[in-house]
């Protein structure tokens, strides 16, 4: 878009444009029947700004600074400041700014600095009162701009709609020290020049509420980097964020108490970043975690056992389903949902093996899928199933026992099903006791593919701890034959890359070099349990996993840790399991009932069982970058206190943001998330999605929430991706695994609208190739105001009629959201259609 900004010739004619709109103090004006007139074009580093530092209450000593800061950030950078502050006679105005909306209008943004009224005592008199407030909502009802600044939250406490605008009120706050800041969205003008870490000193506010779900958070605080007194938020600590709000804009910071933050580059930049914003005079989303913008889709309601699911470049969504429990034969369907229709159906069906039934443990059947990186030409997918059938055992598991093959095979998709299977790698399988297959598919950015394995183990027999049970006749339960075994592929994660023939080549760089005795060259790392699913991240091919743990509900001297899980960013090496797990060591255990032997050392992991095949000596063990479980992290039962306690991790995708997908139709989630894993606990039916902030390192440095309090239910998350159109797709199981039960397929999709990055300043109501529509220029979605989303250079139209149908689809937008009304988008349109642009 290159849209043109504007400035009326003067707050007169912009206070006739705006009373002519209609009522200014309702969130939709009536409609307008002024008749439009010639705007003035203006530069784009012509706006102004209305700081107010007035106050009624407690006065901080950085308003003198702070209010100098500003008015030199707009000297540097192209805005007038207008100071409201009767406490600084040779700058405040006169009288009050705040006298009707129309006057208000001739603000581009309106920065509370500190305004500090006192009425968190409801006797005290508010900063503004009746006739003030009224026109204050005007402003911010016909598309104005505002920003806070720390104690802007401290102020109006007794009007509700002040606190629904800032986004929260002040309650207190510690002594001022330095705390380690997390920046949640690098791509607001506010937060892009800053580093994912931000250490610094200041006063740091608890609230009386977490904005978050109604706000856009920018800024998160750690109060475990800072002694926070009392009235703490906990682990979600939200301290600048933003929003669009009834048609205008809002920003708010929690910093800036001290005056040396005044004469700080980083703290300057972040307060510009949030005025320009506001102001319009620069872009970005502000509805990343503000949940009204985001709607799930239930595009599927009556699947069973789904397992993995993949979007094709054409919308198609293909997804697997295990196929029924216990059955040494059966049907698994492969099954699409055609974006045109939201309708399922087969594509078609492969015989699985789903015999073994311990519990609730039902593991085997079509595990998992992965399309082609060129599907779009060549129709090729990959399936990773339990293939029905026996085969010889090999030596590290029960001689004579029975086992099978989980089989990675190649299909053709064609109009008549599945076509030319070629099976591409076995894995050799026990199948006298369950658990564990994990099998999920990931291609990478470099053609890749990856495969995850469990530890094929029952862990039924070893009182929640490790199964490593070395009697003879025992192989099932040990885990040491398969996850610490070099020369076996269960238990890990397997690289390789599928040729066009059908077979597969070992890329470089996997765990053991090809040629090295008793190791499998397709071994990427081992040392797994049950890593259920694993993503890549598209821009970088970074391998992301979660493994399973054990179940012991407590630690035991003579055993080792509870039940934890872990999460990684997984490089070759060797995880650990079963010696060591999500942060603990194990001891070794004479089965069945002891003596405890030594602790193992993660450092030099030893294989010692006699049902090992491979190297004796391991690589030492990774340290998890993530794990909790069963006990919480105040108890020494996790490394992160963020997700509390579980016990069933699921790895979702890492998501990156494409600005040739935006559109006012967009699915697309925001730029906000770019980098981000996306993360689900299995166990908890609501309140189970997070997601991690990656720095550059690939280092986690905050885990937030997500879709907490809304779109709940998400019982069970069992598979989370991205598709082509940037929309987030998951399997939501549903219920206990390996029971009869329903699973869901969800589309959940951004509904912010696009980022508006074009400069809007100037103009308080809609302009059209110059001409004033009288239309307030209302900000709608979580980013764009009407002027920002009509594209009115005539360059870029090559006929009159397409700028018109441009005009009327982006009133629509507007419409829909109840932000103006059906005449006053006649308005627009009307004004478009007489233009010549185009």
């Amino acid at each position: 878009m290159k849209h043109v900004t504007w400035r009326l010739r003067d707050a007169r004619t912009r206070a006739v444009a705006l009373v002519a709109a209609g009522a200014l103090t309702l969130p939709v004006v009536a409609a307008t029947t002024s008749t439009a007139q010639e705007a003035e074009p203006q530069q784009d580093d012509d706006y102004s700004v209305l700081v107010v530092g007035r106050t009624l209450g407690f006065r901080h000593g950085s308003i003198v600074p702070g209010t100098t800061a500003i008015i030199q950030l707009g000297e540097q950078n192209g805005f007038d400041v207008d100071v409201w502050d009767p406490a600084q006679p040779t700058r405040t105005l006169p009288s009050t700014p705040f006298t009707s909306a129309a006057d208000l209008a001739q603000y581009d943004a309106i920065v509370f600095l500190s305004p500090v009224d006192g009425t968190n005592n409801p006797a005290n008199p508010p900063l503004l009162n009746d006739s003030e407030f009224a026109a204050f909502q005007g402003y911010i009802r016909n598309g104005g701009g505002f920003a806070g600044i720390h104690a802007a939250t401290d102020t109006m406490h007794n009007r509700p709609w002040y606190g629904q605008l800032v986004g929260a009120y002040f309650v207190n706050h510690p002594a001022i020290q330095g705390a380690r800041l997390v920046v949640a969205d690098r791509a607001h003008p506010s937060t892009a020049h800053l580093e994912t870490v931000w250490n610094r000193n200041d006063e740091w506010y608890n609230f009386n509420l977490n904005p978050r779900g109604n706000v856009h958070v920018l800024l998160t605080i750690d109060e475990r980097s800072y002694s926070p007194g009392s009235g703490t938020m906990g682990t979600d600590h939200p301290m600048a964020w933003c929003h669009t709000f009834e048609g205008g804009r809002s920003w708010y910071t929690a910093l800036g108490h001290t005056n040396q933050s005044y004469a700080d580059p980083a703290f300057l930049q972040h307060i510009l970043g949030g005025i320009e914003w506001a102001a319009g005079a620069a872009g970005g989303d502000c509805g990343g975690t503000d949940w009204e913008h985001f709607e799930k889709v239930t595009l599927d309601a009556n699947t069973r056992f789904p397992s993995e699911l993949d979007v094709a470049d054409d919308g198609r969504v293909f997804f697997i389903e295990m196929g029924e429990r216990s059955q040494a034969s059966t049907p698994a369907n492969l099954k699409v949902v055609d974006p045109a229709t939201q309708t399922t159906s087969v594509v078609d069906t492969v015989d699985v093996y789903t015999g073994i039934a311990t519990g609730n443990a039902q593991e085997d059947g079509l595990l998992g899928l992965a399309l082609d990186p060129d599907f779009a030409s060549n129709d090729w997918l990959y399936l990773y199933r339990s293939v029905p059938g026996p085969v010889t055992c090999p030596p590290s598991d029960v001689p004579a026992g029975s086992c099978g093959v989980n089989r990675l095979s190649r299909f053709t998709l064609t109009a008549e099903g599945l076509t030319e299977e070629k099976a591409v790698l076995d894995v050799t399988v026990q199948r006298e006791q369950c658990c564990h297959e994990a099998g999920s598919l990931e291609f990478d950015r470099f053609g890749n593919l990856y495969i995850s394995t469990g530890d094929d183990t029952n862990p039924f027999e070893s009182q929640g701890y490790v199964p490593i049970d070395e009697r003879p006749g025992r192989q099932p339960f040990d885990a040491q034959r398969t996850s610490a075994n070099t020369d076996d592929l269960r238990g890990k994660i397997l690289r390789i890359t599928p040729t066009d023939s059908g077979g597969y080549t070992v890329p470089a760089g996997n765990l053991f070099p090809p040629g090295t005795p008793q190791t499998r060259p397709e071994i990427y790392a081992m040392g797994f349990r049950n890593p259920f699913r694993i993503e890549t991240d598209p821009e970088t091919g970074a391998l992301y996993a979660a493994d399973y743990g054990p179940d012991a509900g407590g630690p035991n001297a003579d055993r080792g840790p509870e039940g934890r899980v872990e999460w990684n960013v997984v490089e070759p090496g060797n995880y650990g399991w079963p010696y060591c797990h999500a942060g603990g060591a194990y001891r070794d255990w004479t089965f069945p009932s002891g003596p405890a032997g030594a602790t193992f050392d993660c450092a030099n992991p030893v294989n010692e069982s006699p049902n090992n095949t491979g190297m004796t000596q391991l690589p030492p063990v990774v340290d998890p970058e993530v794990w909790y479980g069963r006990l919480p992290f105040a108890g020494g039962g996790a490394n992160v206190p963020d997700i509390g306690t579980g016990g069933a991790p699921t790895a979702g995708p890492v998501y990156r943001y494409d600005a040739e997908l935006e559109s006012l139709s967009s699915r697309q989630w925001p730029e906000s998330y770019d980098g981000r894993a996306f993360f689900g606990e299995w166990g908890r039916t609501s309140n189970n999605l997070y997601t991690f902030v990656l720095d550059d390192d690939q280092q986690v440095q905050e885990i937030n929430p997500l879709f907490h309090g809304v779109l709940n239910p998400w019982t069970r998350p069992h598979e989370m991706v991205f598709g082509p159109d940037g929309a987030l797709y998951v399997i939501k199981w549903g219920h206990t695994f390996g029971t009869t039960g329903v699973s869901t397929i969800h589309r959940v999709d951004y509904t912010g609208g696009p980022t508006c990055d074009e400069r809007d300043i100037g103009a308080s109501t809609v302009v059209i190739g110059g001409v004033d529509t009288g239309v307030p220029n209302r900000v709608g979605g979580a980013s764009c105001s009407i002027n920002q989303l009509i594209d009115d250079d005539p360059d870029s139209w090559p006929n009159h009629g397409e700028f018109v149908r441009h005009v009327e689809e982006a009133a629509n937008y507007f419409v829909a959201r109840g932000l103006i009304t059906d005449r006053q988008k006649g308005t627009i349109v009307r004004t478009a259609a007489a233009s010549d642009i185009g």
